[in-house]
Formats: structure tokens, sequence, C-alpha cells
């Protein structure tokens, strides 16, 4: 039975986890990112929610791009390291052995392993709560066509999404998953 509770109930998952890079005065760090957005489709803008006392937040501010890589479920141990070490005490990408590639428009880290990524430069930063929202402009797309179908979605037998369900726990969308095309005819 529904309750009404005392407290907060947060109920955003489960969700992909956004794997942000971002590289400023020769230093590179990597966060992973649960609140995150496509904003628009054209132009194309996403966002991203980022604590103000996460290390990453001082650099996206100061750098003013940053990337969206996302990774396959085989990462869920990294991405949940990612998001638990600051990268003002270690470096992620040594800890994690992940490899990457300097973005083509900015200096923002693409991972290697990525099956698609947004470089991305910051329009707008607005504080809500106790996270700021980076909305920015995504100037460079990359996908592997490999893993996708013909419709531009997931291929679940060569792809598997780690989805976050909190309390470092995630689930893991691949072919064992049910389907269902759920398409409404409207009446004219």
């Amino acid at each position: 039975m529904r309750t009404v509770q005392k407290k907060t109930v947060m109920h955003s998952y489960p969700g992909m986890v956004a794997m942000v890079t971002v590289s400023h005065n020769g230093e590179d760090n990597i966060m992973a990112a649960g609140w995150h957005s496509y904003i628009s489709y054209e132009p194309p803008i996403y966002g991203v929610a980022i604590g103000r006392e996460r290390h990453t937040y001082g650099l996206i501010k100061a750098a003013g791009e940053f990337a969206i890589n996302f990774l396959p479920a085989e990462y869920a141990e990294f991405i949940q390291q990612s998001g638990v070490y600051s990268g003002s005490d270690v470096n992620k990408f040594d800890i994690g052995k992940m490899e990457f590639e300097r973005g083509r428009s900015t200096k923002a880290p693409i991972l290697k392993d990525a099956y698609a990524a947004y470089e991305c430069n910051t329009i707008d930063v607005n504080s809500y709560g106790d996270h700021d929202w980076f909305a920015a402009d995504i100037t460079t797309f990359y996908r592997d066509d490999e893993l996708f179908d013909e419709k531009g979605l997931p291929d679940f037998r060569r792809l598997s999404i780690p989805l976050y369900l909190g309390r470092s726990l995630y689930a893991v969308m691949d072919e064992t998953v049910k389907i269902e095309d759920c398409v409404v005819k409207k009446n004219k």
C-alpha cells in the first residue's frame, strides 16, 4: 500500500549513467553522472547535473567544455568507481585502465570503449538546489554503428547496457530483456 513519506523519495532509477569527461590545464578527469538528458534535438543540446562539491565541477566550469560517454555493461565496476573516487585524490583513468582519445572539437577525453559519445561546449549553467545543471551544444557525435540496428536502436545481441538501480547495483539490458512494440494508432 502506498503511504505518504516524511523524507524525499527519489525514484529516477533505473537509468543509464553518463561518463562525463573533461580536460583542463593538463588534467584529465572522469565522473559518473546519473542525472543527464538530451534537452534539444535541433539544435542538439545535452545537459548534466553536477554537484558543486565534485572535483569535476570546477574543471568543467573552468574549461567550458566536456564530453558525455556511454560504456557497455562490462564496465559497470569502472562506472561505479568513477562515481565513488574523486579525481582530486586519484587518476581514475589509471585505476580503471581506461584508454581514451582526445576529442576533435574539444580537449575532453573520448573513451575508446564508449559505444556512443558527445563532445559538448557549455552554453549555460544554472543552480538548482545542491547541483548545477550544465547545458551544452553537442559539437561532435560518436557511435559504434556495429552495435546498433537499422532503426538506430541498440542491438542487444551485440550490446549490453548497464542501468543503475541505486545503492551500487546495476541491471543489464541485453538480449534476455523482453522488448515490446507498443505502437499506438490514433483515430482520425
